[in-house]
Order: C-alpha cells, then structure tokens, then sequence
C-alpha cells in the first residue's frame, strides 16, 4: 500500500465530516471535498453515511448490561452528553443530564470556528481530526449514542485500509500489550523513588508510543487506523496483505531491544485478527475483538519461546543495581553526583528523566541524535524523544518535525507548517512542583527546571500524622464491559468506550486534581458530592493513570480525600450505572518506606476491596462500599442504606434502631471539627478503638466456637438448632456489645459538645447497632487526622 494513498483516503473522509459539520451549523464555508476515491466511498456505505445526521450524543454507557444471576436487567436512564467543545487544556469532566441539550451555543462556536480554517488546514488529516475531536465528541452522528469523532476515526481507518484494493472483502484488527508493565514500574527502591518511579511510566507511554510508530511505517498507515493507544496497549486497523510476516518483524524487532533494555521483564505480545468487513458495524464485531485479545494472550504465555537461544546463552552476572537489581550490566554508577547508590545506565536514566518531565507539553521524535537537551533515548534503537516546555520552544529548535502535543486541543497549536504535523498524546501527568532546587535540574547552580515534589514534602504537609498515601484503584469488569457489555457492539461503540475510558483516567483526573471546583460545579444536579473537607487537596503525584486505573500519590488525607473525588466523579460521569463501579486500595507509610512496598501493601487494600464484591474501598485495614465509607445523612438516604444490607444482617437489626446517620464519612467530617482538646479527642478515640477490638475479639472467638461445633458434628446430628442458636449469639455480639462503652464514652464529653444541636446526629446514631461495624476506621481517621507525628 503507498502511504500517500491511505492518508489520502483517511484525508477524504476527515474532510467529508468537516463538510457534514458546515452544513449542520450553515458555515460560510468554501473548501469541499473532492470526488470519493473507491475506498472512502465504500467506507462511508458500511459504516451508514449516507443518511447519517448529526445531533445530540445519548450516554454511550447507558447501553453496558451486565445482568446478574437471580437479578433483573438493569434499566438505564437515558442520558445525554453534555453539548459542549473540550477546551483547549484541562477540560472539566463533562457529567451527563437527563434532559436533551440545547445544541445552539455549540452551534455558534462550531461555525466561528469552521469560518477560520484556511486551506492549508483543509489539507491537515492531524489538525481536522483535532477540529472533529474539540467539537464531535459531544454530538452523534448517524446513531444517537455514537459520537461524531469515533464515526469519522473508523470510516478513515477503514478506508485507509482498503485504499490500494477497495474491493477486498476483509481487513485487519492488530492488537498489542506491553506486558511486565507494572514489574517494570513498581519494583525499584532507591532515594527519589517517586521521582523514577513517575518516569518510568512516562518511559513506558513512550515505548507504547514508538510500537505504534514502528507499525504504522511499517503497515504505511496514517494516525488514523489507530483506535486505541495507551497503557500498554493498542489496536489499530490494517490490510490483510502481508500482515502476518509485517507485525512479526515488529514484534520481533522490538522484543529483541526490549531483552537488552530490561532483561525480559516487558514483552511486547502482538498478533492480529482476520475479519469480513461486513461485520464491522454489527453486534458479530465483538467477536472479533475478543479473539484478538485472545491471541495477544496466548503469545503472553510463550514469551520465552522466541528468545530462548539468548536465555541458554552462559551469561555473567555482576554486582546487581541498586534499584532495579538487575546483574547483567558491569558499568554501575552513581544515582546522582552526591549519592553513593550503584544503579544501572537505565535507571541513572529514568531518575534524570523524573527531574526533566514536571513541564513536558510538546514533544519530537528523531533518530539518530537527540534535538533537544532534554530527551528520552530508546538505547539500541537510537531513536530520541525530544522534550519541550510547549511547542512554541520546539519550534525555536527545529522548523519541521512531527510533534507530540501533550492533552492539548488548541486548534491554532494544530496550525503547522509544511513538513510539520501535530499529534495529541493523552497523559495522566498531574505532580507539584518540588520547593527544593536539588530535586529539579540544576545547570551552573540555577535551577532551569523544577522537579516534583518528594515523599518528605507530601509528609510533611499532610494535615495531622506526617504519612504518604498511596492509592491504586481501577474499573471493575472492565474486560467482561467489553467483551459482553455493550447492548449492540460496533466498532465505532467500541473504540468510543474506549477513549471515553482513556479520557476520564489521562485527562479529566488531571483536571479533578488540579481544580477541585472546576469540576463540583459542573456536576449533574441529580448527583451531588459529599466532602470530607473544602480543601483543594492539590499535593498530589499521578505515578500512573492509564486506560482505566492510576497509582497516586500525595499528602495521606488529600489521597484520602482524591479516592472519594474519583469515585464519585467517575460514578457520575457514567451516568451513576451500577455495573460500571471503581474498586481502590489505599496504605499509608513513612517517607522512607520502600515504595515497592507501598505499592504492594496498596495493592493488597485494592485486592481487599474486589474480595468485598467490588465497588469498595480498601482502607485502614478494612474494606467496605464506598457508599458505607460516604454515607448516608437524610431519611431517604438511610433507608435505602439499610435495604441494601445482606438479609442475614437486617434479621438481627430492629427497625427502631434505625440511625440518623449511617457510615463514616459523617462522624468524621461532624468529629474532626468538634472543638475537642487533645486529652479528649485522644479519649474519645482510644475508646471507640477498644469498643471495635472488643467486638472483633468476640466475633472471632464466636466463629472459632462455630467452627469447633461444625468440626465435632456426625452426619447424623441434628446440629441445626444449636448451630443457628450460636450464629444469632455472634449477631448479636457484632451489633449490641458496644452499647455500653459508647454510651459510657458520650457520657464522658464535655456538655457543651454532647448537649449541641449539631452532636445529636453523632450521639444518637453511635449507639445504633448499625453503625456498629464503622467505629474502628472511624476512630482510626479521626485519630490520624489529630496525631501530629
């Protein structure tokens, strides 16, 4: 295939959408589009343009069913996307409504903006598909829950792929995963952990970033036939012709400089998947997809086979890296110039890469020497990426180049000269900056570049105990979404969840963290969020946020805070659907602990909360719904807690107990602010902490009596009464055994407090059988959120 002819064809279809949009705005628009080449012309057949309007965007996951066995189908509300335009950086998240939006306003800045466009730009496949992205991702086109932007992404994908022979009856689905992802990210320990650790997934995007480079030369395909890239993983359409033996070489190409990089820990799994192309806009596609992964997956699980005459090679091992442990590389150096860590070249690398990545907008792509005095350097490759401050400094570099634009949508930045092209890259890459000139890069004793902020820092500004947080969270079933979620699949559909997906986690969080307001104020009025505190919480480290999870770091409590932001702005932003939830898990260490460690230990609170049936939180070393976490504060709300306890729970809780309030977030926002002194919070504290330990002490030894019955029983006992007798006893020890001490504990409050208007909730409600499970992470926050060291 000539490349040429698939970017033109991909050229075609992306002008035929900005024709489509002239129309629906009434432009003065002269440029059109010229006669359809083959390949567009049936493209655009098989995907439905030709009676294909454009209108308002209907919820795309309002169509995921995920029925439970024994339960009835969920019914989805209908939703509509919000009729908006991303803005040109840190785009709020756009929650849906229920009503129908009013298109007008969009209308006006569609035409304005169209008006402006020059010929030049009418040529520029990367800046029209930027124009559909910026003003079609909120309106469909051709069906009501497909958006204008994924429309014209998979006809320009099909039609490039088909430009050389139109008339073929299939094509190509190419799917990859760079696996060892989180080996490589997460086991390091060494002094700036955090800093190496940030730069080693911004490496690990650029790996991704140059397979997809490495396929598309090879293939002769434009940008557009990628349909998802990100995270380690990618899918993109192609030809048949050839294909086998094409991403064979790649594959092998890149796994051989992926052994030398990093000792086999990341592979590179890629295979594709042969299909009809009339299945391509129906249900039967999903199939497809599914198989691909299924191949990719299996070339996981012979990894080695390809390198195995490396691996039997005699290898000599020597003194092994500080921080990655590697042994196979003789030259070891100093971390820094005043460390005495021995690290290998690839980690002297990404620790110098965590000091030069804090303001990164704009980056080039070279071989053969670097641009730039800030690079990435793929070794054995020889392939550079060059890293700017914006693309205005890239531009006082080199004239021409082909720039990377960090999760920028400014048209104008799109505008290039010839020679010149600008692609987006979504990153997840919010950081603080660091107050110390030693964590940035120094030349001459200035510092030209700041550096993120350290584990110390975050300690020290947390508010109460100096802890760092740690929070790991992703989307529940997110594989089982894809594959059997969605009511009628499409490719269009799918590669539309998938960047609704990428954009919350690479783009919208980003957002969240940096302005917290920004994003409370344009939430659904049918979904309100509950606060801890007013704060801003912005000290903060994405170490990773990929296509559906993050790793963040920060301050313990603004972590704390941040897990219940996502949370509710992701349950939110997909329309509140109850089979789309988030499970997270949260440690707190010292600033010294090995993060490697931390990373496991917050792994296993997420592990924590999937085993809670998901949509949890684990915290505190406990795990619960997120919704026991944020609680509930009105009648309504309490009841529908209550109908949602297990059966076995309700049948030992009497109605009358019911509370006013019911969780944690409540007390601990109502306690934290009581003006208690130290000696009486410290009290109140220690005796909600003894009050849990004695009920957890005795439900286990009531479980450990359970169990011993069990065990002594014959199959001929009738065990039933004395079994049921001791299960009730255990009820009864889990939900009324702390009625005393905390009855003793109010009773011990100042006055002033227990007698106040505001206190009534909490002394009521502490006393509640139904609360009774909450009081030792309850006691816990409050007691770290008033300790001072």
């Amino acid at each position: 295939m000539d490349k040429l002819s698939s970017y033109q064809a991909a050229l075609q279809v992306a002008q035929q959408a900005i024709a489509r949009l002239a129309i629906w705005v009434e432009a003065r628009f002269s440029y059109q589009p010229e006669n359809l080449v083959p390949a567009v012309d049936r493209a655009m057949k098989i995907l439905g343009w030709q009676d294909a309007e454009i209108g308002a965007l209907c919820l795309l996951f309002d169509q995921v069913r995920l029925p439970k066995q024994g339960e009835e189908e969920h019914k989805a509300k209908i939703h509509y996307c919000p009729a908006i335009a991303i803005e040109d950086a840190n785009p709020p998240i756009p929650y849906p409504q229920t009503d129908l939006p009013d298109l007008s306003e969009l209308k006006g800045k569609i035409k304005t903006a169209l008006e402006s466009l020059t010929q030049a730009d009418w040529e520029n496949l990367s800046l029209l598909t930027v124009f559909l992205e910026k003003y079609g991702s909120f309106l469909s086109f051709g069906q009501p829950d497909v958006a204008l932007i994924d429309q014209m992404r998979i006809t320009a994908a099909i039609a490039a792929a088909l430009a050389d022979n139109p008339d073929t009856e299939q094509l190509s689905l190419v799917a990859g995963d760079l696996s060892g992802i989180q080996k490589f990210i997460y086991t390091i320990s060494s002094d700036g952990a955090l800093k190496s650790l940030r730069a080693r997934s911004f490496y690990l995007e650029l790996v991704t970033e140059e397979v997809v480079q490495q396929l598309l030369i090879t293939l002769k395909l434009p940008r557009s036939n990628v349909i998802y890239a990100g995270g380690g993983n990618l899918y993109l359409l192609a030809p048949i012709q050839g294909i086998q033996g094409k991403i064979d070489s790649v594959r092998q190409d890149i796994n051989q400089w992926l052994r030398k990089e990093f000792q086999g820990k990341v592979f590179l799994a890629l295979d594709h998947e042969t299909f009809n192309l009339n299945i391509i806009a129906t249900p039967e596609f999903q199939k497809v997809w599914q198989q691909a992964i299924d191949k990719v997956n299996q070339r996981k699980t012979v990894r080695f086979c390809e390198s195995l005459p490396v691996l039997l090679q005699k290898k000599v091992s020597y003194e092994p890296c500080k921080v990655c442990h590697r042994d196979d590389e003789a030259d070891l150096k100093p971390l820094t110039k005043d460390s005495n860590v021995l690290a290998c070249g690839t980690c002297r690398r990404m620790f110098r890469l965590g000091q030069q990545i804090l303001q990164t907008n704009a980056i080039i792509r070279t071989e053969g020497k670097p641009l730039a005095r800030r690079y990435v350097h793929l070794v054995n490759r020889e392939v550079y990426y060059n890293l700017f401050r914006n693309r205005e400094e890239a531009l006082q570099t080199v004239a021409s180049a082909s720039f990377l634009l960090v999760n920028n949508w400014r048209i104008e930045d799109y505008q290039t000269d010839q020679g010149s092209t600008a692609i987006p890259l979504l990153l997840g890459n919010y950081a603080q900056q660091s107050a110390f000139m030693e964590e940035g890069e120094v030349e001459d004793g200035k510092q030209i570049l700041p550096g993120i902020m350290t584990a110390d820092e975050f300690a020290n500004l947390a508010e109460g105990i100096n802890r760092v947080g740690y929070l790991r969270m992703d989307v529940d079933k997110l594989g089982k979404i894809f594959a059997k979620g969605l009511q009628s699949y499409s490719l269009p559909k799918l590669a539309g969840l998938s960047r609704q997906m990428s954009y919350f986690f690479k783009v919208y969080l980003n957002s969240l963290a940096d302005d917290r307001w920004k994003n409370f104020s344009s939430q659904s009025e049918s979904f309100k969020f509950k606060l801890l505190t007013t704060n801003d919480r912005r000290n903060l480290l994405f170490i990773y946020a990929g296509g559906d999870d993050l790793f963040v770091a920060g301050s313990w409590n603004e972590v704390v805070e941040f897990a219940f932001d996502v949370y509710q702005s992701f349950r939110a932003y997909t329309g509140n659907h109850p089979d789309i939830t988030l499970s997270g898990g949260i440690s707190l260490e010292i600033p010294k602990f090995p993060l490697y460690q931390a990373a496991e230990e917050s792994g296993e609170a997420e592990d924590q909360a999937k085993g809670n049936g998901r949509d949890s939180l684990g915290l505190f070393g406990t795990a619960f719904k997120w919704d026991e976490w944020l609680g509930a504060t009105t009648p309504d709300q309490v009841d529908r807690a209550i109908k949602q306890l297990d059966d076995h729970a309700k049948k030992h809780l009497d109605a009358k107990d019911q509370p006013q309030w019911l969780g944690i977030f409540p007390f601990v926002s109502q306690l934290q602010t009581d003006e208690l002194s130290d000696n009486q919070s410290r009290s109140f504290v220690r005796n909600l902490l003894i009050t849990a330990e004695v009920q957890e002490h005795a439900v286990k030894e009531k479980q450990r009596e359970i169990d011993d019955f069990k065990k002594a029983q014959t199959p001929k006992t009738d065990e039933a009464p004395k079994l049921k007798q001791l299960k009730t006893q255990q009820q009864e020890i889990r939900y009324y055994l702390h009625l005393p001490k905390i009855a003793y504990t109010l009773a011990r409050l100042p006055s002033r407090i227990r007698d106040s208007e505001s206190f009534q909730p909490v002394r009521t409600s502490l006393k509640s059988p139904y609360n009774a499970p909450y009081f030792r992470a309850i006691a816990t926050w409050i007691e770290l959120l008033t300790r001072s060291t």
